[in-house]
């Protein structure tokens, strides 16, 4: 059990993947991809509906939501904004082009909210390791990107 917390994110890395190659599916069947992406986030919100409504979880009530600072919905919204940007990229530079430069930008970005304890993640300040391995991860994306 206490390697899930290592296994569940690979799977996740697995499930974004296919993700992009069955939402670009999706564009090419709809010709849109904002129509695609909006399909995508329908089945997504549907099954979640589901698992909700199946396993009975409890829901926020009106003054509960009212209480929440407004940028806390904002999820929804950058999803919505990654899942589009992926559907669109990469039928233009493939899915190992698009996610070399993804993680890139989510180490360096992981980095600063760590760093400053952003969003509410655990403060982790800056070394030159930390530093190292970004550099390392974003010249890893420079080479996959690279045109032979």
């Amino acid at each position: 059990m206490k390697y899930l917390v290592y296994i569940l994110p690979l799977m996740a890395g697995l499930t974004i993947t296919t993700q992009a190659g069955v939402n670009s599916q999706l564009k090419v069947a709809v010709n849109n991809q904002w129509v695609a992406a909006f399909i995508s986030f329908l089945v997504g919100t549907i099954a979640l509906a589901l698992v909700i409504g199946l396993t009975r979880q409890p829901l926020p009530n009106a003054q509960q939501l009212q209480q929440i600072e407004w940028y806390k919905f904002s999820g929804g919204l950058l999803g919505a904004f990654f899942v589009t940007v992926i559907i669109y990229s990469v039928q233009q530079i493939g899915s190992a082009n698009v996610f070399a430069l993804v993680i890139a930008g989510q180490l360096l970005f992981a980095l600063l909210f760590d760093h400053f304890g952003l969003f509410g993640f655990r403060q982790s300040p800056i070394n030159w390791q930390k530093i190292l391995g970004v550099a390392m991860l974003i010249g890893g994306a420079y080479l996959i990107n690279r045109k032979a």
